[in-house]
C-alpha cells in the first residue's frame, strides 16, 4: 500500500456509517440492526443502558471485531474488508490506558509513532508536538507510573493522536478521574474536534454527553431508538413541571423515558467466547 494512501483524507457525507450491523455471541444478540451515521467534524455521543450494544458496537467500528452482518465504514475504509487500512485512519481511547508505565511519557508517544512504522525522527518530533499540545512537555522525561490519572488519560489522548486520525474513538474517556481532571479532558476534546476531528463518545456520565455532544444516538437493544441534539432528545419526553416552574428534563431522565431504564453503565453485553 503507498505510504500516502494511509493518512489521505477521507471524503464522504459521513465520517461514520454503520447501517444495518448484526451481533450475535450464541444465543445473545448484542447488535440488532445497529445503524448509525456520524457528520465529519462532530462529536456523536453513543449511549445507552446496561447491556445496550455500546461495547460492541465500538468494537466493530474500530476494528476490533468483526459483525456478522451490515455495512460498516469508518473515515473512508470498509471497515470489514479493508481493516489494516482503516487502523491508521481511527484512534481509540479506551477505559484502561494502554500505557507502559516503566517508559516515560515521551518514550510511550515514541513507541506508538514507531508501532505505526513512522520513521525514527518522525515519530520523535510528533513526541514533542503532542507532549507540548497536551500540557506535558515538564513531565515528558518522568516514568508514567508517577503520573497522576488526569497526566495519563492527557497522555493516552496524545498517543492515539500520533497520526492525527481523522476519526476518533473515546469510550468512557473521564471514567475514574476526579471533577478537576475530567474538565481538563473535555477542554482538550473541544480543542481537537475544532481542528475537523470526528468523536464517538461513550460515557456513562450524562453531563459529559450533554457538554461535548453535538448529535447523541440512543442504543437500546441492539438497535439505535431515538437520536437528535441533547436539546431536541430532551423536547421529546416534554418538560417537567415542578409546582409551577416548567424545567426541562435531564438526559438521564430521557433515557429513563425512552428505554424504561436508567443510562448509568454497570456492565455491558455478552463478551465473544475465548479463542
Amino acid at each position: 500500500m503507498p505510504y500516502g494512501d494511509l493518512f489521505a483524507t477521507p471524503t464522504g457525507d459521513w465520517a461514520i456509517e454503520a447501517v444495518d450491523v448484526q451481533k450475535r455471541f450464541g444465543d445473545a444478540v448484542a447488535l440488532d440492526g445497529f445503524t448509525l451515521r456520524v457528520r465529519p467534524g462532530s462529536v456523536c455521543g453513543l449511549l445507552g443502558p446496561n447491556g445496550a450494544g455500546k461495547t460492541t458496537a465500538v468494537r466493530i467500528l474500530t476494528t476490533l471485531l468483526r459483525p456478522d452482518a451490515g455495512r460498516v465504514h469508518v473515515a473512508g475504509c470498509d471497515v470489514r474488508a479493508d481493516p489494516a487500512l482503516a487502523r491508521y485512519r481511527i484512534g481509540l481511547v479506551g477505559q484502561s490506558t494502554s500505557l507502559d508505565e516503566i517508559l516515560t511519557g515521551r518514550q510511550n508517544l515514541v513507541m506508538f509513532g514507531k508501532l505505526y512504522h513512522l520513521p525514527a525522527a518522525v515519530a520523535r518530533r510528533r513526541a514533542e508536538e503532542l507532549l507540548d499540545r497536551f500540557g506535558l512537555a515538564e513531565a515528558g522525561d518522568r516514568p508514567v507510573a508517577g503520573y497522576s490519572g488526569g497526566m495519563r488519560r492527557r497522555l493516552d489522548l496524545a498517543a492515539c493522536l500520533i497520526l492525527s486520525p481523522p476519526v476518533l474513538f473515546l469510550d468512557e474517556p473521564t471514567t475514574g478521574l476526579d471533577p478537576r481532571a475530567r474538565i481538563e479532558v473535555w477542554a482538550l476534546i473541544t480543542t481537537i474536534v475544532a481542528t475537523g476531528t470526528t468523536a464517538l463518545l461513550t460515557t456513562q456520565y450524562l453531563e459529559e454527553a450533554d457538554r461535548l455532544a453535538d448529535h447523541i444516538a440512543l442504543i437500546d437493544a441492539g438497535r439505535i431508538v431515538a437520536e437528535g441534539t441533547p436539546d431536541e432528545l430532551k423536547a421529546r419526553v416534554g418538560p417537567d413541571r415542578v409546582e409551577t416552574v416548567v424545567r426541562k428534563p435531564t438526559l438521564d431522565e430521557v433515557f429513563l423515558r425512552l428505554t424504561g431504564r436508567h443510562a448509568t453503565r454497570t456492565a455491558d453485553e455478552p463478551t465473544e467466547p475465548a479463542a
